[in-house]
């Protein structure tokens, strides 16, 4: 039998929403992943460094299955739940998890790191960035690109403007990054499909991510819920696309 709208929401709004780890959508909402392996390609380098940092780290699970740390691994955090999730998760491999705001300037000393990484930064501060890599060292990271899930945002917020579909683009990512003195050696994107299986699986999801509806909740977008529910029953999945591009840029040496 087909689960209420009352039901599927009730139950997404029960749960704990904390850390990166999106394991509450499996069965409910499906997501290509980028053709690179973000997590596979971070490991290989970890293993070739020294001395890296992991920017925006969240509840540290991405981090924690990239492989053997290097003998110096830490990670920067912003919100307290994921902090103290992160540094739970993280400590026994050997990462030490510093609770810093995600505006500069990084706690740590010019030049401490061989590699800085990050997965989906709120956004990239290319001068500090710059500041805490060694001569020769390398960011590596994946970024959300422009229009990501639009589809989706547009349903609550109707139609964005050309400038809101531009940002995050990944050549004024490069432009940035060049400015504040980096080489950006790769430079890659991909859009890829996500499908909404039913209405909970879009509540959780602009629960989590809070800046694609700003300001959601199921009591002020109750109708506009209430109509995606009977639309995915009528319809199938609601369909979306997800904008990733990996971006790998070192500091000359």
């Amino acid at each position: 039998m087909s689960r209420t709208f009352e039901d599927l929401v009730a139950e997404a709004e029960s749960v704990p929403v904390d850390g990166w780890d999106f394991s509450w959508l499996d069965g409910r909402a499906t997501e290509q992943r980028p053709s690179w392996g973000y997590q596979r390609t971070v490991g290989a380098r970890l293993a070739g460094v020294s001395a890296a940092l992991d920017i925006q780290t969240g509840g540290g699970e991405v981090l924690a299955g990239a492989g053997k740390f290097p003998p110096v691994m830490a990670a920067t955090e912003s919100w307290p739940p994921n902090v103290a999730k992160a540094t739970a998760l993280l400590h026994p491999l050997g990462a030490v998890v510093v609770a810093a705001p995600d505006e500069p300037p990084l706690p740590f000393a010019d030049g401490a790191f061989d590699l800085v990484t990050s997965r989906h930064p709120v956004q990239p501060y290319w001068s500090e960035i710059h500041r805490v890599l060694r001569p020769g060292g390398t960011y590596l990271a994946q970024h959300v690109g422009p229009a990501s899930v639009f589809e989706l945002v547009e349903y609550f917020l109707g139609p964005l403007t050309a400038e809101q579909h531009r940002a995050r683009h990944p050549e004024d990512e490069r432009a940035r990054a060049e400015a504040a003195g980096l080489e950006v050696v790769e430079l890659r994107s991909e859009r890829l499909r996500t499908e909404f299986l039913d209405v909970g699986a879009v509540v959780y999801f602009l629960r989590k991510v809070i800046w694609m509806v700003p300001g959601f909740t199921v009591e002020r977008y109750r109708d506009r819920l209430r109509e995606l529910h009977e639309r995915i029953g009528a319809e199938g999945p609601f369909v979306a696309h997800s904008a990733r591009f990996l971006i790998e840029a070192r500091r000359p040496a």
